[in-house]
């Protein structure tokens, strides 16, 4: 069983064939990484990230053509693998579209399909960077995170309740924070505004709600 696998049919592809292949790679690579760049909106931009999805692409690329259709060695580079621990934590779960994304393209350009590499990185971008448009109207409401303080008796909430009601299409008690002195309380909401509200004339009537103070609207792109 062994024997055959190693007999499967192995070919060293030409120089020109490889420098292509690399070359189409880094190219839909480093398009890759400028769509990335152009539609983040977490808080935490990572430039090494932005390199890896180049380095990933191209090194994928390569690592194909080392297999070529060797079972012998597919079989040898998962065992190499197996032992590799990858620890980092992943911030956006659209980073990891992002990493297979380059994984794909590296795929394709490793085995001579440069066509195929070309136009998925265009159609593939071309769904990313308009899903990553906010004002277009089949996506929701961009998420804002809100926090302020409130003094008052126990459970005494309907007021800035109500606004939240008036100017959000949604929100959503992420905290309460207490503190010893005159009952006052610290609220943290996910809110999506509704459409057609003003995020300056919402801040403005919550303020002008008795008993709350300290408002603070932040614009939370984790989470949109």
């Amino acid at each position: 069983m062994i024997e055959n696998l190693q007999t499967v049919n192995v070919f060293s592809p030409p120089i020109a064939e490889i420098l292509v292949n690399v070359l189409i790679s880094l190219l839909c690579s480093f398009t890759i990484s400028a769509i990335y760049r152009f539609t983040y909106k977490g808080p935490g931009y990572s430039g090494s990230f932005v390199n890896s999805i180049i380095f990933l692409s191209v090194i994928t690329s390569i690592v194909i053509m080392v297999i070529g259709n060797n079972l012998a060695r597919a079989f040898g580079l998962v065992g190499a693998l197996s032992i590799i621990r990858f620890r980092t934590a992943i911030k956006d779960t659209l980073d990891i579209v992002y990493i297979f994304f380059s994984l794909a393209i590296g795929m394709a350009s490793g085995v001579g399909y440069q066509k195929l590499a070309i136009v998925g990185t265009i159609i593939v971008g071309i769904i990313l960077i308009v899903f990553s448009n906010d004002r277009l109207f089949l996506f929701s409401a961009p998420q804002y995170l809100l926090q302020f303080m409130h003094t008052g008796k126990k459970n005494d909430t309907a007021a800035f309740t109500n606004i939240l009601s008036v100017y959000c299409k949604d929100f959503e008690l992420i905290n309460i924070r207490s503190y010893d002195s005159d009952n006052t309380f610290e609220y943290s909401y996910y809110v999506r505004l509704r459409k057609n509200k003003d995020v300056n004339s919402f801040v403005y009537d919550l303020q002008g709600t008795e008993g709350t103070k300290n408002i603070s609207l932040f614009f939370d792109r984790q989470n949109s």
